[in-house]
């Protein structure tokens, strides 16, 4: 019986591999920046068309992107495209995260399968909106009134 499992399982990961390539397919198994942030700078939640659900946790210096965190409770596509969206952002000034584009993943992915393209739109989608929540945050600060 454990060596069908493991041959199975050697399998989807073959076939992971193929469908995702080499760098998202070990991000999957290793996904880097997956957790979350205390006392973040920033903040924002978002819930895809699929139902995933992505957080993504920010933290500046000198208007700069110094960390950067995500948690998601979506799939494997949901969570490789959440790493490269918060390794993506990291040094970038604030105005550049917006830079990070759903097609900016894909591209920095080599690609995606179309049906989980979605996945890199929820990641840019909510690390735009986490930067939107810090110059809101920023813009509150310095005037001490909620910008409208």
């Amino acid at each position: 019986m454990d060596s069908f499992v493991k041959e199975l399982q050697d399998e989807i990961y073959e076939e992971t591999r193929k469908a995702y390539g080499d760098e998202a397919f070990r991000r999957w198994q290793n996904p880097l920046y997956m957790e979350k942030m205390e006392d973040p700078d920033a903040y924002a939640s978002v819930r895809g068309s699929c139902g995933d659900r992505m957080e993504m946790f920010l933290r500046f210096e000198n208007e700069v992107v110094k960390d950067a965190s995500f948690l998601t409770d979506g799939c494997g596509s949901s969570t490789v495209c959440g790493s490269f969206a918060a390794e993506m952002a990291l040094g970038r000034p604030v105005e550049e995260v917006f830079d990070v584009t759903g097609e900016a993943i894909i591209e920095r992915l080599g690609g995606l399968p179309e049906e989980d393209e979605h996945c890199a739109f929820l990641a840019a989608e909510t690390l735009q909106e986490a930067v939107n929540d810090y110059m809101l945050r920023t813009a509150k600060n310095e005037t001490g009134q909620p910008q409208s």
